[in-house]
Formats: structure tokens, C-alpha cells, sequence
């Protein structure tokens, strides 16, 4: 092959050519048969061989080609100058932040075993216990963490937690021992608290006269030598450790009955644990985390934070067929009873088709205890600052809340009220699920109640049973929204009246003629004995055998029988078939109810109109039910049961079933207490 090219039509100065030569020249070495002529006459040249192929290489000696690689080495080298720049630039910047961190986490480790020597070296707390007739105080390491100098409030012992690791205050109660039942309070108190724990004990005024032999054997137990001989007025403190020894303990004898011991200041130094010996561990999950956020915090729980057998605090309750209140919120009025919360929580939670994400609770105040307590569940706690005092203070308290939920539950129609003092039944949503339908139907009521104020033990028997009443009873009762924005919120009593907001919501001018629907058998229990308006004689004598339903599934009967014109006419056709008793006998006597069975009783009481409850009054205290004031009626009719039997007690002539009262019989008349008086 001819590998040789002419190139006589080759522009020989041609810069393009030239270029193209310096770029590649191996690709046209076989055609570039005469660049020796070429370049020899113009540059000269040097001929290299590659194998069969000879290249032949210019002298470059042209000013301009030299110019050109001397800015292109200019370049390069900038390029290498700037890279290693940049590259020092990342390797400071680089040693810094080494430098940096380690010296933030050389802090850090610093001040974790600053904080781990901390609570890993125990000291000891100084503490300080003034006990008098008029003022307690304690103060931990000069800081008063307890101060009651108040004239008329404050009388009975005194007792602090405090946690033995770190000497944080876990709990604070005051036991009235003046006045019945409170030491079995106290003693149930300190039988939760968790071995281990501080107790500070301090007496103000009085506190053994109603203190039980059971109570004082406790305080010995728990280290007391003067338990025993406490009596009358005398002053007295002490600080121990539960379970183990007692720190210290003065005591001032009375020395009369109308005075009271000196007062006593008692001193004491107590070691702190490690830590670890004050905490448990539980399983690593959700439960666990809140239980000891809870028990690291708060005591007198009992079992809730044993670390062998923790009780439960989450349930799993049977859901709702055709449920149609799960979406209705349920809000909790609560105050600072963070026990009777704790007990209200654990039952509501239990019952059946109970939704969790639907309740609220609202606390009267910034009170810590109540709020550890529903993060304790896992239930949402509000606190609120409170408005008004006393009465005026609840009430305030239930508008804010009803009108807080609805706000919160822009969608809902109703709401569920409860209030932190009470048992709920465990067949408590499945009641309101069915009974809700009357609400809905008939404009003539007012609410669904789950408490019935004539159910006691001896006068119900049947939780399938519903009864129509025109007194709002609450604990645990259904409230439609639009009554609640159309009418109560706008009337509300003002901060100013001292007010019950349940009386106001009974009154004839809010009531309005409607009833509310309440079970024969409660579906709530009110086991409270401390509030503004209870007391534990009251409890006892009031609310202690009330009726509570512990069936879990319970069909309510022939509910459409509740509406207003069918109720009338079920109640007249009780009457029709009822027995008249023997009306020359006292409601008092006990064979005024006579022995039989399932028979349908009538007793006509002298009733000059709607508001004359004097003979109520007075038969209700023969049957031991409520009589503080007249309850639980129907167009001036009270329906209950006892002995087995239907009882209709019908008021003469102001009910209109008292048409149906034979022509020769006379109502019964009691005249009442201050009629006796006056006369």
C-alpha cells in the first residue's frame, strides 16, 4: 500500500494545520508522507520512529507557540496552588471542630460525673419539726417546705414524704384525728407509702380524739414511743423512716383540758440512700416510662409502684356493639384529691366501651399531684386558674370546663360530666349508649343521669330499669350541646353568687317542666368524704349504702317506654293494678311495707301543691333515704322499691295520679320538724 499523501495544495503556514499537528499527530502520520519537506523549509525537523512508522517532529522555535504553553503552565500551576489551598483550608477547619467536640464532650463528661458523683455520694438532710397549738412547720435544709399558721384551718397531724435519695417532698397530707374516720384515713395513707420513705409527722391543735387504738398501733410500729400515751391537746413530732428506724420523736404533755401542750421543736439529721436503692425496675416500654416518672415523684399509691407487683395501669375493657357515645368527650371535674382522682380514673378506664382519647380531665387550679396522676393513665389533665371561692368557685369551675370541651370538641353533640369522687360501673357507657336515644327524641327532658338519690340498697333491685324524674341529679349525667349554648352557658350563675351549680340547674325558671332519665340501680357510686359540702358523717349517713350496679351486661327494658306520654301511661297502669297499704299504720313502723312479693304498692301522702314536701320529707327519713330536701320525684310521685315490691308514693291532691286514690281513704300527713317547733 502507498502510504505516501500529496500534499501540494497544503497552505504551509496554515495556524489550523498546525494545530491539528499538535493535538494528534500519530492518527495522520501514514498520510503525512511529506512533512519532512514541509516542516524542514519553515521550521526544521527531527524524524522519530514508532515501529514501521516515522514521525517526524518540528522544532517549535515560534515565539507564539511558547507564549501559548507558558500560559497554559501558569494555569496549571494556579490550579495545583489553589487546590492545595483549599485543601489546607478543610484540614484547619477539619482540626477545629475536632478540637471543638472533644472539648465539649470533655465538659460533658465533666458535668455527667459531676452529677453522677452527686447522687451516687449520699449527705444527709437536717430537718426541722415545729409542732404547736397554733402553727406546724418543717424545714429541710433551710428551706420551709411546710408553714400552717392558720387560725381555723389546719387542726389534726401533719404528715410529709419525703424521698430518701433525694429529699424531695413525694407527698403532703393532713389528717383531721379531731373528727371521726380520719384515722382510718391516715392509717390506709401510710399503709401505701413504700418502705423506705421519710415520714415527717407534726400535730397542730388537736389530734387524738378520735384516734383509734388500730391508728396508734401503726404509729408505734412505725417507731413511735409515744403513740400510746397521746392524748388530749397534747403536741407532738416525729421523724422516721418507713421500715426501718425512727430519726427522732418529741412530745409535750397538756396539762389541762383547756389548754394544750407546750410547743415542741424537734431536730434531726437524716443519711440519704444511693439512688439506685430508691428506684425499681420495670420492663423498657411505654407503661413503664410513665409509671416511673410517676413513682419517682409521688407516693401513697400503694401497689401501683411495688417493683415486684406493680398494679396495673393500663386496661383493656370490652369494646361497644354498635357503639354511638364512643365520639361523645367525657370530661372529669376534678380539684386537689389526687387519691379520689387516682381511684375515679382506674374504674372509668375499666369500663366497657370506654374510649381513653375522649377524656379530659380538668383540675381547679395548678395543682402537681392531680396532673401526675392522669400521666400517670395517660389521660390528658388541664389545670385552670380558679375563679370565685367556694360555691362560686365549683361552679365557675363546671362552666369553664363544659364550655373548655366543647370548644376542644368543635363536632360534639354531647357531653359526659363525672366528677373525680366517683365509682364508675362497669357497665357505665353501655347504659348511656342505650339510653342516649331518649335525648335525642324527646324535647321534654332535660338529661341522662347515671345516679339515681333514691337508690339505696333496700329500695332498688333492678339495673334494667329506668325512671323519669324532674330533679337534675348529676354525678355522671349527659348534657346535650345546644341546651348548654342556648340556654345554661348564657345564665350561668356569675362569679359573684354563691351559687350550687346543681340547685340553680334544678330551679323551676331553668328546669323548665323537662325531666331527666335515671336507672333504678345508680351506675355511680360517690365515695368522697372530704369537700367543700361533704364530710365523712355525711358520707356515711347519705351516700355509704347507696345502690351500684357491678352487672357488666345489662339490657335495659322497653326503653322507648321513657318517653313522656308512654311513661305516664305505664305509671297509671301501675296504679290501676297496685295494692293500697294500710294507711292507719306509721310509715315508720317496719310492717307498713307488708311481706309480699312483686306486687305493686300505693301510698297517698297529704301534697297541698308542688312544693309542700313536708310528709316527703318525714317518710323519707322513715326509710332511711334521702331527706335533706326533696328528690327523685315525677309529677309529685316517688317510685322505688323495697321488700321486693314496686313502691308509688303519691302526693295528694297535687299529683295528677292522685285521681286515682279510693274516695274514703285519707292521705297520710306527717307534720314536720319545724311545724312541732313553731307550734
Amino acid at each position: 500500500m502507498n502510504n505516501s499523501t500529496n500534499y501540494g495544495r497544503l497552505e504551509r503556514e496554515d495556524p489550523k494545520f498546525l494545530k491539528k499537528f499538535i493535538k494528534g499527530m500519530t492518527p495522520f502520520s501514514r498520510k503525512f508522507h511529506n512533512l519532512p519537506r514541509i516542516f524542514s523549509k519553515k521550521f526544521g525537523s527531527t524524524n522519530i520512529e514508532f515501529g514501521n512508522v516515522t514521525v517526524y517532529v518540528p522544532h517549535i522555535n515560534s515565539l507564539k507557540i511558547s507564549k501559548t504553553f507558558s500560559r497554559r503552565r501558569i494555569i496549571i500551576q494556579s490550579l495545583k496552588i489553589l487546590a492545595m489551598l483549599i485543601l489546607c483550608l478543610m484540614l484547619f477547619v477539619n482540626i477545629a471542630f475536632i478540637y471543638t467536640s472533644g472539648r465539649h464532650l470533655k465538659e460533658r463528661v465533666k458535668d455527667e460525673f459531676d452529677e453522677f458523683m452527686t447522687f451516687n455520694n449520699p449527705k444527709s438532710l437536717f430537718i426541722e419539726v415545729v409542732s404547736s397549738q397554733s402553727k406546724v412547720s418543717v424545714v429541710v435544709d433551710g428551706t420551709t417546705i411546710l408553714e400552717d399558721s392558720h387560725k381555723n384551718h389546719g387542726r389534726g397531724i401533719h404528715i410529709i414524704v419525703l424521698n430518701q435519695a433525694t429529699g424531695s417532698v413525694m407527698a403532703q397530707r393532713t389528717f383531721d384525728t379531731y373528727s371521726p374516720h380520719e384515722d382510718d384515713a391516715m392509717a390506709l395513707f401510710l399503709n401505701m407509702i413504700s418502705n423506705g420513705r421519710i415520714l415527717v409527722f407534726a400535730i397542730k391543735d388537736e389530734g387524738t380524739f378520735q384516734m383509734k387504738r388500730h391508728a396508734r398501733e401503726l404509729l408505734k410500729k412505725l417507731g413511735s414511743q409515744k403513740s400510746d400515751i397521746l392524748g388530749w391537746r397534747d403536741i407532738w413530732a416525729m421523724v422516721t423512716k418507713k421500715g426501718n428506724r425512727p430519726f427522732g420523736e418529741s412530745f409535750s404533755k397538756s396539762s389541762g383540758f383547756n389548754s394544750w401542750g407546750s410547743p415542741v421543736l424537734l431536730k434531726v439529721e437524716v443519711p440519704l440512700v444511693l439512688l439506685e436503692e430508691s428506684e425499681c425496675i420495670w420492663p423498657d416500654n411505654n407503661e413503664s416510662e410513665r409509671r416511673k416518672m410517676f413513682c419517682n415523684q409521688i407516693e401513697g399509691y400503694g401497689n401501683v409502684c411495688s417493683c415486684k407487683n406493680p398494679l396495673p395501669i393500663s386496661f383493656d375493657p370490652a369494646p361497644l356493639p354498635e357503639n354511638k357515645i364512643s365520639d361523645i368527650p367525657v370530661s372529669v371535674i376534678a380539684s386537689n384529691r389526687p387519691q379520689y382522682l387516682y381511684r375515679m380514673l382506674k374504674s372509668l378506664l375499666s369500663s366497657n366501651g370506654v374510649n381513653r382519647n375522649m377524656i379530659t380531665v380538668f383540675i381547679d387550679g395548678y395543682y402537681e399531684e392531680p396532673l401526675y396522676v392522669t400521666k400517670l393513665f395517660g389521660i390528658q389533665g388541664i389545670q385552670h386558674m380558679p375563679i370565685g371561692k367556694k360555691n362560686a368557685r365549683v361552679s365557675q369551675h363546671y362552666k369553664a370546663t363544659i364550655t373548655s370541651t366543647f370548644k376542644k370538641f368543635e363536632n360534639a353533640k354531647y357531653i359526659i360530666i363525672l366528677e373525680e369522687d366517683l365509682d364508675v360501673s362497669i357497665d357505665f357507657f353501655s347504659y348511656f349508649n342505650q339510653a342516649i336515644e331518649l335525648l335525642d327524641n324527646d324535647s321534654t327532658l332535660y338529661c341522662v343521669s347515671a345516679w339515681n338519690d333514691l337508690s339505696y340498697e333496700h329500695t332498688s333491685q333492678d339495673p334494667s330499669i329506668l325512671h323519669r324524674v324532674e330533679t337534675m341529679p348529676g354525678l355522671g349525667w349527659l348534657l346535650k350541646r345546644s341546651l348548654f349554648e342556648d340556654e345554661l352557658e348564657p345564665n350561668w350563675p356569675t362569679v359573684d353568687k354563691q351559687w350550687d351549680w346543681d340547685m340553680w340547674m334544678r330551679s323551676s325558671s331553668v328546669r323548665k317542666d323537662r325531666e331527666c332519665i335515671v336507672p333504678e340501680v345508680s351506675r355511680t357510686y360517690h365515695f368522697g368524704s372530704l369537700g367543700l359540702n361533704i364530710n365523712t358523717f355525711f358520707q356515711d349517713v347519705y351516700f355509704k349504702t347507696h345502690s351500684f350496679n357491678v352487672q357488666p351486661f345489662v339490657k335495659l327494658s322497653n326503653v322507648t317506654n321513657l318517653l313522656k306520654h308512654n311513661y305516664e301511661a305505664l305509671i297509671t297502669n301501675m296504679i290501676k293494678n297496685g295494692f293500697v297499704v294500710d294507711h292507719s299504720k306509721s310509715p315508720c313502723e317496719t310492717e307498713f311495707i307488708p311481706d309480699v312479693k312483686d306486687k305493686i304498692l300505693l301510698v297517698y301522702i297529704k301534697m297541698l301543691h308542688s312544693r309542700d314536701f313536708t310528709t316527703w320529707l318525714e317518710i323519707a327519713k322513715c326509710f332511711k333515704i334521702w331527706d335533706l330536701d326533696a328528690r327523685g320525684y315525677h309529677r309529685s310521685m316517688w317510685r322505688f322499691k323495697m321488700k321486693g315490691n314496686e313502691i308509688l308514693v303519691i302526693g295528694v291532691p297535687s299529683s295528677d295520679y292522685s285521681q286515682y286514690k279510693p274516695l274514703n281513704l285519707t292521705p297520710i300527713y306527717i307534720q314536720g320538724m319545724k311545724n312541732k317547733l313553731h307550734h
